[in-house]
């Protein structure tokens, strides 16, 4: 039987720009549907399609919790937790396609 993956994520606009944090369990088509703007809500209004930082948990309680306590701290946290992993900012989309 396959483990079931799920993922924390944060996604922006630009470098320092607006930020917004999801869970998924897929998360190539998450950020697939966050790039053709498939979904409406916050990230289709601020076009937020980057993928510039994500975690990989076992469990949908661990991920949930995860993504709760990162939306709880301050904004410059956020970006502490990016820039340690992804200094450039990068679009890390591309890296987890291949």
């Amino acid at each position: 039987m396959d483990e079931k993956k799920y993922f924390v994520y944060i996604i922006t606009n630009k470098r320092n720009g607006t930020l917004y944090i999801g869970v998924t369990n897929n998360l190539i088509r998450r950020i697939y549907e966050h790039k053709n703007k498939i979904i409406d809500g916050f990230s289709k209004k601020y076009g937020l399609d980057k993928l510039v930082y994500f975690e990989e948990f076992s469990s949908i309680e661990e991920a949930i919790k995860r993504e709760k306590y990162l939306k709880g701290k301050k904004r410059q946290f956020k970006i502490n937790l990016i820039e340690k992993a992804n200094k450039k900012w990068e679009d890390l989309y591309y890296r987890i396609i291949k």
